[in-house]
C-alpha cells in the first residue's frame, strides 16, 4: 500500500472509490451514446476471436457494449463491486482491473467461437466478484471474509448461471475467464502476514 493510501481515512477512501466508479460507469454510457451516434461502429473494436487485429480489442472491449440495455445490465454490478474493491486502495484496484481485463481478454480471444466479436464489462464484473469472494480468505481478514460472503450471497446465483453455456448470444467464455482471473488476482495480490526470516544457502 502506498504512503498516500496509508494517510487517507476510510471516508477519504470511500469518496475516492465512489468518484472513480461513478466516473467509470458514466464513461461507459458516454461511449455507448457515441456508438449509437456512429451507427454502432465502435463494437468493431471488440475482441475478434483468434484474429491478430482482435488483440487490440482486449483493453477496449470492457468499455464497449451492444446497446444501452447491455450497458445497463453491467452498470450496477460494476458500480457496486468496483466500489467495494476500490476501498482497498485505488492503485491496487486499478492494477487488479488491468490484470483481470488482460487475462479475461486473452481467454476470450483464444476460446470464443470463430468470427465472433465480444464486447462488454461483464468479464470484469465476474472478475471483481471472484476477487472479492476470495480476497478475504487468502488475506485471513474477518472483514474481507464477511464482504466476500455477502457478495457471494447477492450475486452468486447469477454468477453461476453466467458461466454456463446456455445462451449463444452471451459470452460464457468472458464470464468464466473473468471469474478465474479474479480468483487468480486475489491470490497474486495477497498481502503477507509479516516479514519472513531469510537465510543464505
Amino acid at each position: 500500500m502506498n504512503t498516500m493510501d496509508q494517510n487517507w481515512t476510510q471516508a477519504d477512501r470511500a469518496k475516492a472509490a465512489a468518484r472513480l466508479m461513478l466516473g467509470w460507469v458514466a464513461l461507459l454510457w458516454l461511449i455507448q451514446a457515441v456508438d449509437l451516434a456512429t451507427g454502432h461502429a465502435l463494437v468493431a473494436y471488440g475482441i475478434a476471436a483468434r484474429e491478430a487485429d482482435g488483440l487490440t480489442g482486449i483493453p477496449l472491449a470492457p468499455f464497449l457494449h451492444f446497446g444501452f440495455d447491455h450497458t445497463a445490465s453491467n452498470s450496477v454490478p460494476l458500480l457496486v463491486l468496483g466500489f467495494v474493491a476500490a476501498l482497498g486502495g485505488i492503485r491496487r484496484f486499478l492494477a487488479v482491473c488491468a490484470l483481470i481485463i488482460a487475462a479475461d481478454g486473452a481467454g476470450v480471444w483464444l476460446f470464443s467461437p470463430s468470427h465472433s466479436i465480444t464486447v462488454g464489462a461483464s468479464g470484469l464484473v465476474f472478475g471483481l466478484f471472484g476477487y472479492l469472494v476470495v480476497r478475504g480468505f487468502v488475506e485471513r481478514k474477518a472483514l474481507g471474509v464477511a464482504v466476500g460472503l455477502a457478495v457471494a450471497a447477492v450475486w452468486g446465483g447469477t454468477i453461476f448461471l453466467g458461466v454456463l453455456p446456455t445462451d449463444s448470444g452471451v459470452s460464457w467464455q468472458a464470464h468464466l475467464f473473468g471469474l478465474a482471473a479474479g480468483v487468480a488476482t486475489a491470490l497474486f495480490f495477497r498481502r503477507p502476514d509479516g516479514p519472513r526470516p531469510t537465510s543464505a544457502a
